[in-house]
């Protein structure tokens, strides 16, 4: 089984980047306090980690 990560926004996108604000989208996020689940790979933890000031993030136990 592959495993989950919950990522939650906790900061505001205004007046970041645009670059930054497309990675929250794609990501699922809308607004302060969405969270979202997503697959654990390599290419969604850079993602996590270009934006890592504006989430919180977490492991999520499968089943």
């Amino acid at each position: 089984m592959a495993k989950k990560l919950q990522v939650t926004q906790v900061r505001s996108v205004i007046g970041r980047p645009q670059r930054q604000r497309a990675t929250l989208r794609s990501l699922g996020l809308r607004k302060i306090g969405h969270s979202v689940e997503i697959n654990d790979t390599p290419e969604l933890r850079g993602m996590i980690r270009a934006i890592e000031h504006l989430v919180e993030w977490k492991e999520v136990q499968n089943g």
